[in-house]
């Protein structure tokens, strides 16, 4: 990404996902929040459809939610 349209295009296409409950999207970078009930495809093909690709993924797991 190298402008703002394409950060709110990726920030729109996240955030159409069931599940996502932050999206912090700035160029070159994406944060991601979820509750569980999207998947790591889900996430790519999200981002494919915005016209780009994901090059390198960090599952942080230590910021699971809390039941």
């Amino acid at each position: 990404m190298n402008c703002q349209n394409c950060v709110r295009a990726v920030f729109t296409a996240l955030t159409a996902l069931e599940g996502i409950t932050r999206a912090d999207v700035s160029i070159g970078a994406i944060e991601i929040e979820h509750d569980g009930r999207v998947t790591v495809d889900q996430l790519r093909d999200a981002i494919a459809v915005a016209g780009y690709t994901v090059r390198d993924g960090e599952t942080n797991r230590r910021a699971l939610p809390l039941i």
